[in-house]
């Protein structure tokens, strides 16, 4: 398979490394220096392009690979309260590809799963509380992250008595801690901490009065988040559409 890739980061170079060594080839890479490469003709002789970015750029990045006919696999966040309207009409009417999740880690889809399947079993049990805390390194933009979000709307779509989900205490890298916006107590609060050079880390408490219940899932490093970012570009070379984790994995 032909890839190419968008943002030569971290990420990128990671994704690179795996992509060859399951036998891809790199037909095109471009970062902030070369943007003119998108009208190349080594960009549009890739099957796939993956986009690893930032939230001000991503959408523009999804429509000039669309407008050299190269499918887009993103792992991008904070462009979809934005752009996700734009981005469904795209892949449906448009009819362009995009596989997006907030995090391609197998293990975060394993945990999903857990978190829905609990989120259920608890509209039995009301005497619980939920709240979220994520946890990422210093560089990371954007707060809550997307893969925080997406917890939360899990449990937002399976919990009864949770109307949606509100942004609690923020901790940046110098200790100083930002207050909640508010505290409605039909949302679910999540709170975000950055520091060091943590990949990842995602906790959902349920707390009651009698004990607490925490599942978490702490990244090691962005090797699984790269692994799964080629193994979703592999898939999205044989699908169509708007795609996600849930298609690729049938938990």
């Amino acid at each position: 398979m032909k890839i190419a890739l968008i943002g030569y980061g971290k990420m990128g170079h990671m994704i690179e490394q795996i992509a060859l060594q399951r036998g891809h080839e790199i037909v095109s890479i471009i970062d902030i220096d070369n943007p003119r490469d998108f009208d190349s003709p080594a960009f549009a002789s890739a099957d796939v392009a993956i986009e690893f970015t930032a939230p001000h750029t991503a959408y523009d990045n999804f429509l000039r690979a669309w407008k050299a006919g190269v499918k887009v696999v993103s792992g991008s966040t904070g462009w979809l309260k934005e752009h996700g309207d734009d981005v469904r009409k795209a892949c449906g009417e448009g009819g362009n590809t995009l596989f997006w999740a907030s995090n391609y880690s197998i293990g975060v889809a394993i945990f999903s799963a857990v978190n829905k399947y609990l989120a259920k079993l608890m509209n039995d049990f009301p005497q619980y509380d939920v709240e979220e805390t994520e946890v990422h390194h210093v560089h990371k933009l954007d707060h809550p992250s997307g893969t925080g979000i997406t917890l939360a709307e899990q449990i937002v779509d399976c919990l009864d008595r949770k109307t949606g989900w509100q942004t609690g205490t923020l901790t940046q890298p110098d200790g100083t801690v930002v207050p909640a916006e508010s505290t409605d107590v039909a949302k679910l609060t999540i709170n975000s901490v950055r520091e060091g050079e943590v990949p990842g880390i995602h906790s959902i408490t349920w707390d009651s009065e009698a004990d607490q219940i925490t599942i978490t899932h702490s990244a090691h490093s962005r090797q699984g988040f790269a692994l799964g970012a080629v193994l979703a570009a592999e898939y999205t070379a044989q699908h169509s559409g708007l795609l996600t984790i849930d298609d690729m994995f049938k938990f």
